[in-house]
């Protein structure tokens, strides 16, 4: 059948000069109350029409944003990162709308099975109702939101038991009068409770089921999408590892700059200008990097999980250099000053190519900060040295402050402690750092301190030892 694309504008032309009349408010005033009524019932049947094929497009949309369509889905072709979004673009709705939509058109619509046979859709009763114009977007919204959660744990035949009960309720079917939202959200209820008496509690097989993650296979300016349900344990477990890496309570304090003169005067406060998500999202890598160089982490190839960065030897040495990084949808180009910022420690191995292509260099052993090198550099430094970053130690990344491709020593005098925030930002956020007499000093951008002077962090152990002597 074909789909009449030529004909829908001259249709919204025409309905435009048809309804017309009746956004005016002197041919309202002339209905009497029975015409008034019948008015609204006529206008609200073409909306449920304009609704269903809203729908039923949204649903199309919806399939063909899925990760088997790969590099040709709907989603990759506008460069957009996921459906909801190409549906905020294309209609101008609110990103609330156009998530509502998929997740309603989804149980309306069918899938094509790899063999090319059609299965009807979950609710395949409520599409009829919703393309006959019967059944409202408001209707279907409340039998979805009652029976969605019900899949996987109740049998098909009770599902499409219920599912038609309600459907005849909310159109009047059976010589009785169509319901209104409220009694049909009472009835969805009832449903629920019915099939599934215990839906408000735990149900760890239903969990283990419809656990999974997933990472979008492009990027869009440099991001990739993480979405899924993870389980109950799993969830409170990065919940702990998140609150653990930001401190909640130091995160309250303002922090600020101590003078080592003064023995724990302080002066100018220093903030922290990153979003909740952003912190949340800086602890994740955070954790992954911990994760891959944990002893404990399953090894590949005989070596922990290893990041291969690849650049030239003259990229490498440019501010706008260009590297790559591997991942499962094949090289994916970054930035040379995340080459630089990797290269410090030893989960991520940095791959130099000469101009011929050749390998250059893919050393290890001499620019890793060992063991000991680390605990000793953590002991000094106390955890990030950045004023008013709160990371402890175990969760920092060491820094060489003359880069090691540069000719800096991997020596405890030339190494810090940096979160993953400031260590990758290090170029490009205005903190400087520099080693006196093998002690770190930074300076802050001018934004903060605009006479930009040298400091010592906080955090030193020199300076608690100070405050341990004049409490």
């Amino acid at each position: 059948m074909d789909f009449p694309l030529a004909d829908l504008d001259g249709a919204a032309e025409a309905l435009v000069a048809l309804v017309g009349p009746a956004l005016h408010a002197e041919a309202q005033r002339g209905l009497s109350h029975r015409e008034l009524v019948e008015a609204l019932q006529a206008i609200e049947r073409l909306g449920r029409v304009t609704d269903a094929a809203r729908l039923a497009l949204a649903g199309e949309v919806g399939r063909r944003a899925d990760s088997e369509f790969g590099e040709d889905s709907i989603t990759a072709v506008f460069g957009c990162g996921f459906a909801a979004e190409l549906m905020e673009r294309a209609t101008r709705v609110s990103p609330a709308t156009a998530r509502s939509r998929l997740r309603d058109a989804k149980a309306i619509t069918g899938r094509v099975t790899l063999t090319g046979q059609t299965r009807p859709a979950p609710l395949e009763h409520a599409r009829v109702a919703l393309v006959s114009g019967r059944l409202g977007a408001d209707a279907l919204t409340t039998i979805v939101d009652a029976l969605r959660p019900l899949q996987g744990r109740c049998s098909r035949d009770e599902l499409e038991a219920a599912e038609s009960e309600l459907v005849a309720a909310a159109v009047g079917d059976g010589g009785e009068p169509a319901c209104g939202i409220h009694e049909l959200k009472v009835m969805a209820t009832t449903w629920a409770l019915y099939l599934d008496p215990d839906g408000t509690l735990p149900d760890e097989q239903y969990a283990e089921r419809m656990r999974g993650i997933r990472i979008s296979r492009r990027s869009r300016r440099g991001l990739r999408r993480i979405s899924g349900d993870v389980t109950e344990d799993v969830a409170a477990q990065f919940d702990r590892l998140v609150d653990a890496h930001l401190n909640p309570r130091a995160q309250d304090r303002l922090p600020r700059f101590t003078d080592a003169d003064s023995a724990g005067a302080s002066d100018e406060a220093v903030c922290d200008p990153r979003t909740v998500d952003q912190k949340r999202h800086d602890a994740f890598a955070s954790i992954l990097v911990a994760a891959a160089g944990a002893a404990e982490t399953p090894t590949l190839g005989g070596a922990a999980p290893t990041l291969i960065v690849t650049t030239t030897e003259d990229d490498l040495t440019r501010p706008n250099g260009v590297a790559f990084v591997e991942s499962a949808g094949g090289p994916v180009p970054v930035s040379t000053s995340f080459a630089r910022h990797v290269g410090c420690h030893g989960t991520v191995h940095r791959l130099t190519l000469a101009r011929n292509g050749a390998i250059k260099a893919l050393r290890i052993e001499d620019r890793v900060f060992n063991h000991w090198q680390r605990k000793a550099i953590g002991a000094r430094d106390g955890g990030c040295i950045i004023p008013g970053c709160t990371v402890p130690a175990a969760w920092c990344e060491v820094h060489h402050v003359t880069d090691w491709a540069r000719g800096g020593p991997t020596a405890v005098d030339n190494g810090v402690l940096l979160c993953w925030h400031h260590h990758r930002g290090i170029e490009s956020s205005g903190w400087e750092i520099r080693m006196v007499d093998g002690m770190p000093q930074v300076r802050p951008p001018g934004w903060i301190d605009p006479q930009r002077r040298w400091r010592e962090p906080n955090r030193l152990l020199l300076n608690e030892l100070r405050r341990a002597r004049s409490a």
